[in-house]
């Protein structure tokens, strides 16, 4: 038996918001980004057993116990206090879980759902992990008709998509923003890399959608429409998804800014229609 774990952060066993179809998206805790509009800021660190989201917990559902942070699922009421609290961005209920453990989950939902969808933080800070258990997936015969995607930034190396291209599906990337240095604002790194990662996979025939996330007042996609254009011209038969950015769950500055409406993302898409760009796909939900 493989006795590989991952730090999870959450499962959810029918999703319609995280790929094409019916799927069980499996969120793993810890991201190599610091996006300012994320929306679950909460999976971007590991908890380091501090404790300083136990001295605030209003129901006592946290515990220290042997110098570790103990989360009493039974007595949580999910108020996300701790959430909150925690100076890392993490939470104490993130949960070491083994592939067999999941593979648990998958089998039950596997009726129902067209694939698995691995998300975060950033799957692919785990990446042995999730290797494995889509090695495990494809090879199982009562999962192997599941398809396998990851929901990703793109940050992860070449060699790092060299070792998940054999056992994954496809791959959905965020572009945060196409300008380095507004990348780097909002996201506190560059995306010399991320446009790397989206070009092989492109070429490889793996880039099931590249995502665009309008944050109004802060995105540079209208600025850089010929740039962001001619680059995904080049990537060949590709969908683009535009996602509206919504602050509800954000942290810091980012609580201020506006979220996209439908005029916005209209007008995003005006634009990249009228470069040649036609495969857009409007966001599931506006908040």
């Amino acid at each position: 038996m493989n006795s590989r774990c991952a730090l999870v952060s959450k499962i959810i066993p029918f999703s319609c918001v995280d790929g094409p179809g019916s799927r069980l998206a499996l969120f793993l805790q810890g991201c190599n980004l610091r996006c300012k509009n994320c929306h679950n800021p909460w999976t971007m660190g590991r908890c380091n057993d501090c404790g300083e989201c136990v001295l605030h917990c209003p129901h006592d559902a946290l515990a220290i116990q042997g110098g570790r942070v103990y989360w009493q699922e039974e007595i949580c009421q999910q108020c996300d206090t701790c959430l909150q609290m925690c100076p890392q961005q993490a939470t104490p209920m993130a949960q070491l879980w083994s592939i067999e453990h999941i593979i648990q989950h998958i089998t039950r939902a596997a009726p129902f759902i067209e694939g698995i969808t691995v998300s975060g933080g950033e799957a692919t800070t785990q990446l042995p992990f999730v290797c494995a258990l889509f090695e495990q997936i494809h090879q199982s015969p009562t999962l192997r008709h599941l398809t396998c995607l990851v929901d990703s930034n793109g940050e992860l190396s070449i060699a790092g998509w060299e070792k998940l291209s054999p056992v994954c599906d496809g791959v959905m990337v965020d572009l945060k923003a196409w300008d380095e240095r507004t990348h780097q604002a909002l996201t506190g790194r560059g995306n010399q890399r991320i446009k790397a990662s989206i070009q092989w996979l492109a070429a490889r025939g793996l880039l099931t959608e590249l995502r665009l996330l309008l944050i109004p007042e802060h995105s540079d996609y209208l600025a850089e429409a010929d740039a962001l254009c001619t680059f995904i011209h080049g990537l060949g038969d590709v969908s683009v998804r535009l996602n509206a950015f919504h602050a509800h769950g954000v942290y810091g500055e980012a609580k201020t800014w506006r979220s996209a409406g439908p005029d916005d993302i209209e007008t995003l898409a005006q634009a990249l229609r009228a470069r040649g760009i036609t495969q857009i796909i409007p966001p599931a939900l506006y908040l």
